[in-house]
C-alpha cells in the first residue's frame, strides 16, 4: 500500500484505544539499511508495525539468483501478520531500504489481540485484501506505465510528497535514499533503464541524484508525470 493506491496504513484505520493497547505487546527494534526484517523459510512468528522508514518485500527466484519485488511497506504498515495466523514459514523476505523502526510484536500475543478485539482482526483481513489489489495495479502498471512513470510513482510513493509539498525551512528537499539497483528492483526494470529515466527527470528540474539518494525538487508535475493519463478523472482526460 502507499500514497497513490490511497490506502489508509493498517494503524490509522485503528482507534486509539485500540492502537495503545497494539502497541503495549510489543517493544521496539530499528533494522539498518539492507537489514532483514523477515527472512524467506523462516519460522518465526512475531509481527512487525512500522513506526517510521520503508522496507523491500521481495522472494527469490531463480534458486536464488533473481529478486521478485512484491511490495513496499511503509510508516503504519504491518508486516509479518501471515506467518502469525497461519504458523507457516515465511513467503518473503522483507529488506530495510533505509532505517526502519519498528514495533515487534509475538505471534502468540498478536493471535491473542486478534481474537478479543474483532474490529482489529477486521482491519487485518482489510489490509490483505488491499495488497492483494495493490498486486493487480502493480501488474497493470508494469504492462501499461513507462520507467519513467513507474519510477516517478515509486519517488513520490518513497519520499511522502504530494502536490503540496515543499521544502523546509531550512530548504531540504523530500530525500528517497536508496540504491539505483535497488530502485530498480522496486519498479521492475533494469538498472540501466532507471538510470536513463533519473536523467531525464533530472533534465526537467523534478529531482537531484547522489550516492544512494534522490532528492525531490517539484513534487507536483512528479505526481502528475506518476499518475498518469489513466489516473485523471475522465473530465481531465477529455480536455488533454
Amino acid at each position: 500500500m502507499g500514497l497513490l493506491g490511497g490506502d489508509q496504513p493498517f494503524a490509522r484505520t485503528l482507534t486509539a484505544h485500540d492502537l495503545e493497547a497494539l502497541v503495549s505487546l510489543g517493544a521496539e527494534r530499528t533494522f539498518q539499511p539492507e537489514q532483514h526484517l523477515l527472512s524467506e523459510g523462516d519460522r518465526s512468528t512475531h509481527v512487525l508495525l512500522v513506526l517510521a522508514g520503508w522496507s523491500m518485500v521481495f522472494t527469490a527466484i531463480d534458486r536464488g539468483a533473481t529478486r521478485l519485488v512484491l511490495g513496499l511497506r511503509g510508516p503504519g504498515e504491518l508486516i509479518g501478520e501471515l506467518a502469525a495466523l497461519d504458523q507457516r514459514p515465511r513467503s518473503a523476505t522483507v529488506q530495510a531500504l533505509g532505517p526502519v523502526k519498528t514495533l515487534v510484536i509475538p505471534g502468540d500475543s498478536f493471535r491473542r489481540f486478534l481474537a478479543e478485539s474483532p474490529r482489529v482482526g477486521s482491519q487485518v483481513m482489510t489490509q490483505l485484501a488491499s495488497r492483494l489489489r495493490d498486486s493487480d495495479r502493480e501488474r497493470s502498471a508494469l504492462a501499461s506505465l513507462t520507467v519513467v512513470q513507474r519510477l516517478a510513482r515509486r519517488l513520490v510513493e518513497l519520499s511522502g510528497t504530494d502536490a503540496t509539498s515543499r521544502p523546509g525551512r531550512d530548504g531540504a528537499a523530500a530525500v528517497v535514499q536508496l540504491a539505483q539497483e535497488d530502485l530498480a528492483a522496486t519498479v521492475g526494470a533494469t538498472r540501466e533503464a532507471v538510470a536513463k529515466a533519473l536523467r531525464l527527470l533530472r533534465d526537467q528540474g523534478l529531482v537531484r541524484t547522489g550516492t544512494r539518494k534522490v532528492e525531490i525538487l517539484a513534487p507536483a508535475p512528479l505526481l502528475l508525470l506518476a499518475r498518469g493519463p489513466a489516473d485523471q478523472p475522465p473530465e481531465a482526460r477529455r480536455r488533454t
